[in-house]
C-alpha cells in the first residue's frame, strides 16, 4: 500500500494542478473583459464575449466528455484535455500578436472544451488515487481549495501584467504561466501510470424507459436553478472589475485584487460548509445563502456610492495595503460567502429521489455550466443601457444577479419540492 502511494504521488499533484488549472484559464475570462474593453473599444457586453464562449464550450462537450471516457478511459481523455486546453490558451496569445479581438474568442472557445473535459477526469481521478472513499474525498477537496486559490490569484496577476496598457500582449505571462503547467502536466500523465476509474455499466433494457430526468419538476427546476447560478457567481466578479476600474477608476491590479477577494471569500465559505454540511440540510444552507446574497446586493444597489470603507488589498507597486472603496464594493465581495455552496446544494435538491437518473441528471447539469456564460453578457447589455462607463451603470447591471438569486431562493423554498414521488427509480 505504501509502494502505491508513493507511485501515485507525482500524479496526484498533476490532477491538483489541473483542478486549479480549470479555474485559472477560467477566471481570466473576468480581468480580461477590462483587457478587451480598453484595447478593442468593445461595449460592456462584448467585453464578456470571452466568457460566453468559454462556458459555450460546456453546452456542446457535456455529453462526448462522457463518450470519451467510455471509449479511450481517463488518462487519455485528460491528455486529450492538455493539448486541446494548451492549444486554446495559445490561440489566446496569438490573439494578442495579431491584435485580434475574433482570435481571442476563438481561443476562448477552444480553451472552453479543455474545461470540459478536465471537469470530467479530475474529480474521479483524484477519488480513485486516493483510494475511494474518506481519502478520495479528501484529495477532492484539496483539489476544490487549489482551485479556489487559483481563482483568486488570475485577477490579481492579469491586472498587474496588463497594467495601464491593459492589452493581451502585456498580460501574455498569464497565458505562458497556463500553457507552461498544461505542457508539464502532460509530460507528468504521459509517462506515469495511473488507475483507471471503474466506469459503470451500462444497462440496456429491451423496452424503452418511458421516464427521464427531466419526468422530475424539482430536477427541472433545479436544472435551471444551476444555469442561474453558474451565471451569477460569475458575474458578480466579473462587473466588479469593470466597475471599479470603469466606475471609479481604480487600477487593475487593485480592481483585480477587490474580485479575487470575492474567490478567496468562495474558499473559506467551502471550508464553512463542508464543517456544517453533515449538520445543515442542503434546503437550509440554500435558502439562508440565496436570501442572504439578495440583502448583500440588494444594498449595494441602493446603499449611496458616498459611505466608503478601507479594504485590504494588492497594490500596484507589488505590496499589500488598503483601498478606499464605496461599501457597496464591499457588499458584492461578501457575496463569496453565500455562491461558495450554493453548486452543492442545488445539485443535491435537484437529484433527490431521482435513482437510476441521477448520472443522467450530472449530464445536464455539466451542459448548463453555459449559464456562466449566459447571463454575463445580459448584465453586460443592462449595463450598456446607462449609455455611460458610470458607477451608477455597473451597479444598476446587478439587477440581473438579483433575479438570479431570487429564483434561487425559490427553488429552496418550494421548487425544489419532489412532486414525481410516483415515477419508479429503481434499476
Amino acid at each position: 500500500m505504501a509502494q502505491e502511494k508513493k507511485n501515485y504521488l507525482l500524479p496526484i499533484i498533476v490532477m491538483i494542478l489541473l483542478f486549479g488549472m480549470i479555474s485559472f484559464v477560467t477566471g481570466l475570462g473576468g480581468p480580461f473583459a477590462d483587457v478587451l474593453q480598453k484595447q478593442f473599444n468593445v461595449p460592456n457586453w462584448q467585453s464578456q464575449l470571452g466568457t460566453f464562449c468559454n462556458f459555450l464550450a460546456y453546452l456542446f462537450m457535456g455529453v462526448p466528455s462522457g463518450i470519451m471516457l467510455k471509449k479511450i478511459g481517463y488518462k487519455k481523455t485528460a491528455l486529450v484535455a492538455i493539448v486541446v486546453g494548451f492549444i486554446g490558451v495559445g490561440i489566446q496569445y496569438l490573439s494578442g500578436q495579431a491584435g485580434s479581438f475574433g482570435i481571442y474568442l476563438l481561443g476562448a472557445f477552444v480553451a472552453g472544451f479543455s474545461m470540459c473535459m478536465l471537469n470530467a477526469v479530475v474529480n474521479p481521478m483524484l477519488n480513485t488515487m486516493g483510494g475511494g472513499g474518506n481519502k478520495g474525498n479528501t484529495l477532492i477537496q484539496v483539489g476544490g481549495s487549489f482551485n479556489s486559490l487559483n481563482a483568486t490569484i488570475v485577477p490579481v496577476l492579469v491586472g498587474y501584467l496588463a497594467g495601464s496598457t491593459a492589452t493581451i500582449e502585456s498580460a501574455s505571462p498569464a497565458l505562458f504561466i497556463a500553457m507552461g503547467i498544461f505542457a508539464f502536466a502532460f509530460v507528468i500523465l504521459w509517462l506515469v501510470n495511473i488507475p483507471e476509474p471503474a466506469l459503470d455499466a451500462e444497462v440496456k433494457s429491451a423496452e424503452k424507459d418511458k421516464y427521464s430526468a427531466l419526468s422530475f419538476r424539482h430536477f427541472v427546476l433545479g436544472a435551471i436553478g444551476i444555469f442561474l447560478y453558474v451565471g451569477v457567481e460569475v458575474g458578480i466578479p466579473n462587473f466588479l472589475i469593470l466597475l471599479n476600474t470603469k466606475g471609479l477608476g481604480i487600477d487593475g491590479t487593485t480592481a483585480g485584487s477587490i474580485a479575487g477577494t470575492y474567490w478567496f471569500l468562495m474558499l473559506i465559505g467551502r471550508l464553512i460548509g463542508a464543517a456544517v454540511g453533515m449538520k445543515v440540510s442542503s434546503k437550509s444552507q440554500l435558502t439562508f445563502t440565496s436570501a442572504l446574497a439578495l440583502v448583500f446586493v440588494l444594498l449595494a444597489i441602493f446603499l449611496p456610492q458616498t459611505i466608503t470603507i478601507s479594504m485590504p488589498v494588492f497594490l500596484k507597486s507589488i505590496a499589500f495595503g488598503t483601498a478606499t472603496v464605496p461599501l457597496n464594493v464591499l457588499l458584492l465581495v461578501l457575496c463569496g460567502l453565500c455562491t461558495s455552496i450554493m453548486w452543492g446544494g442545488i445539485f443535491n435538491l435537484a437529484v433527490e429521489g431521482l435513482g437510476k437518473y441521477t448520472k443522467m441528471a450530472s449530464g445536464i447539469f455539466m451542459m448548463l455550466v453555459v449559464g456562466g456564460g449566459v447571463l454575463p453578457l445580459i448584465q453586460g447589455w443592462v449595463a450598456d443601457l446607462g449609455g455611460t462607463e458610470s458607477f451608477a451603470s455597473y451597479i444598476n447591471s446587478y439587477w440581473v444577479i438579483i433575479a438570479g438569486l431570487a429564483y434561487l431562493l425559490f427553488y429552496a423554498l418550494a421548487g425544489s419540492k419532489n412532486v414525481n414521488t410516483d415515477i419508479p427509480v429503481e434499476e
